[in-house]
């Protein structure tokens, strides 16, 4: 429980003023203050902490060593902090400007996009500002007005008076106009296309550069309203909710607050004065001094979140900006094959809403098959009509050991991968969370949240191919243990010396439980060399061979599955893979064995036994479900 008060960033732009100095008492000695960023991570601006324990730190230290869960769990899907809040004083015009989204920037620049709202705290008589066109154009006309210089008479000029609020989404052509003074609520980025300038020079005595080519490619081209309603917010978007809270000192003078887990509080002051206050009644408590704030007009405050209870008394003008949950959120699952890449779009119910699949192509550098995939994502979020905006993150199912902690495939013996930090080549692409996990354990979590295990917590999913692999659910989640790697329930040995298995040692469950187990006993039992479900066919058909073959391959697999029920106690074993699909002639003896071999038998609660449902489907719902 805290109230932080943060110190601002200063930029002195060339169409700045002295305002904020003059009036908001901002601590700065040039001769032009133009903007102060007030809440802001960004590297190009980084505010700091004035109190409390981490006073003297950048909010970015703050974070990191604080926690993220300071910034709430409606932070979770981005990847980064959300938002910048700045004062900005215009004493001179603005360039006219464009901001790109975040697939634009993202994939041409490196970093996000920008979409921002404009509260007007001042203004002058006749002041205005640049706000879309005034009716649309063609990319051809923009060009040639941007060439000849008549680009003004086209665009959209709004007056403007104190309270008045813009809200200015990517791809809108705008500027601020002299005269005004303005508080800028935006998204995390400092990414601008100037596409006129008025022929300005900077402090090197040279015109300012222009990003025609850029700004053609990103500008929506059609008239826009002049502010669309927010109500009851003065602002709402998936980036932030702004809110006002006006205290006369009279009719209101005392207002109570509450900062729940979901989403940290920043409080803007554009007027007025008295204090911010939070309880702690630990020991110690009264020598803190992050639990009652004064403020005044200009200052900036961060309450984390959780914080709970705060009040604010005096008297104020104050914008309040949260972070809201995301409406109708999407997540992309990825599931990663030697052969083939397959992509779903997941909604919340766990429903798959569209899928596709490409060559993996996994000859090629790693870069390559990001790019691919990466590109491949967003070609599915488009033909589904969904944006970038309404993704809250991308799960990615890989096979091999992979670092979970850090993103990273430590080692993938399918795809011939070492060291490859998966998690970060995709976010270059897709400006969202990104988690990545073995593909066995995803494809065990996408059956616990959507298939066979969707009523259960605790799930054991075994795939019977080319080996033996699994995942372990536990409490809902992937169990993994400690460090790289996760389960590995093919390599337990079930027979001393017995059967060289891939991984180097002998007798796993793999050496007797695999597709590859089942046909080489087929082989040296008959000489023939016969498929999974011929072998089975035959057993059923009376084949004596092929029925001791198929009896002492059903044997060993139950009692893989007995030490593995022993040990964690699940409510339900699924089984996945090729050979699951024999279906009872399978599922009905393993009961049995498993009825007979678990400790406590018939005494103890043993879990069923069932073939898992979902089949390709289950890796890309278990990956969107590591956002």
């Amino acid at each position: 429980m805290s109230v932080l008060k943060l110190r601002p960033s200063y930029k002195d732009y060339i169409w700045g003023g002295h305002r904020l100095v003059e009036e908001y008492g901002k601590e700065y000695d040039g001769d032009i203050l133009a903007e102060s960023w007030e809440l802001s991570c960004h590297p190009d601006g980084p505010s700091t902490l004035a109190n409390g324990q981490y006073a003297g730190k950048t909010l970015e230290q703050y974070i990191e060593e604080a926690g993220k869960e300071v910034l709430g769990t409606n932070c979770r899907r981005f990847r980064d902090f959300p938002i910048l809040i700045k004062f900005i004083d215009a004493k001179n015009d603005l360039s006219i400007q464009v901001h790109p989204d975040n697939r634009y920037a993202l994939k041409n620049e490196g970093q996000y996009g920008k979409t921002e709202m404009w509260y007007v705290m001042d203004a002058g008589k006749d002041a205005f500002l640049y706000y879309g066109f005034k009716q649309e154009i063609s990319k051809e006309e923009f060009a040639k007005r941007i060439e000849e210089d008549t680009l003004l008479e086209v665009l959209n000029a709004v007056p403007v008076q104190k309270g008045d609020v813009l809200f200015i989404e990517s791809g809108t052509i705008h500027a601020i106009g002299k005269d005004i003074l303005i508080a800028e609520i935006q998204q995390n980025s400092n990414l601008t296309y100037r596409v006129y300038d008025y022929g300005r020079v900077g402090k090197d005595g040279k015109k300012r550069d222009l990003h025609i080519e850029k700004a053609l490619a990103v500008t929506n081209r059609v008239p826009l309203v002049k502010s669309r309603s927010s109500y009851p917010h003065v602002a709402d978007c998936d980036y932030f909710t702004v809110d006002k809270l006006n205290m006369d000192g009279h009719m209101m003078r005392r207002m109570e607050g509450y900062v729940s887990e979901e989403s940290f509080v920043s409080l803007l002051f554009l007027d007025g004065e008295g204090t911010v206050s939070c309880t702690d009644e630990n020991e110690g408590a009264k020598e803190r001094d992050d639990l009652c704030v004064s403020y005044e007009k200009g200052d900036s405050l961060f309450l984390p979140a959780g914080t709970g209870k705060y009040v604010i008394e005096g008297t104020c003008d104050v914008l309040i900006t949260t972070i809201r949950d995301k409406a109708a959120p999407v997540r992309i699952g990825i599931d990663i094959g030697g052969t083939n890449t397959k992509i779903g779009l997941v909604d919340v119910h766990q429903k798959l809403i569209d899928t596709m699949s490409i060559p993996t192509e996994a000859e090629r550098a790693p870069e390559e098959v990001v790019r691919s995939i990466a590109e491949a994502a967003l070609e599915l979020l488009d033909k589904n009509g969904i944006v970038m905006d309404q993704c809250v993150g991308v799960g990615i199912g890989m096979p091999g050991t992979i670092d979970r902690r850090n993103g990273i495939v430590r080692y993938s013996n399918n795809i011939r991968w070492e060291e490859v930090p998966l998690a970060q080549m995709i976010g270059a692409y897709l400006p969202i969370p990104v988690s990545v996990a073995n593909d066995a354990d995803c494809a065990a979590l996408g059956e616990a949240l959507a298939g066979a295990g969707k009523d259960c917590t605790d799930v054991i999913m075994i795939t019977l191919g080319t080996g033996v692999g699994g995942g372990i659910i536990m409490d809902g989640d992937i169990y993994a243990g400690k460090g790289a790697g996760g389960s590995e329930l093919g390599h337990m040995v079930i027979v001393e010396n017995g059967e060289p298995c891939t991984c180097g040692r002998k007798g796993c469950l793999e050496a007797y439980a695999s597709a590859a187990a089942l046909k080489r006993d087929a082989r040296r039992a008959s000489g023939k060399d016969l498929e999974p479900e011929e072998i089975f066919g035959r057993a059923a058909q009376g084949d004596p061979v092929m029925q001791a073959v198929r009896d002492t391959y059903i044997r060993r697999l139950g009692l893989g599955i007995a030490n593995i029920v022993n040990i964690f106690r699940p409510q339900l074993v699924l089984l996945g893979g090729g050979i699951s699909a024999q279906g009872e002639t399978l599922l009905a003896p393993l009961r049995r064995i498993v009825q007979e071999e678990c400790f406590g038998g018939e005494k103890n609660d043993v879990p069923e036994i069932e073939a898992a449902v979902l089949g390709n489907d289950a890796g890309m719902i278990g990956a969107a479900g590591l956002v």
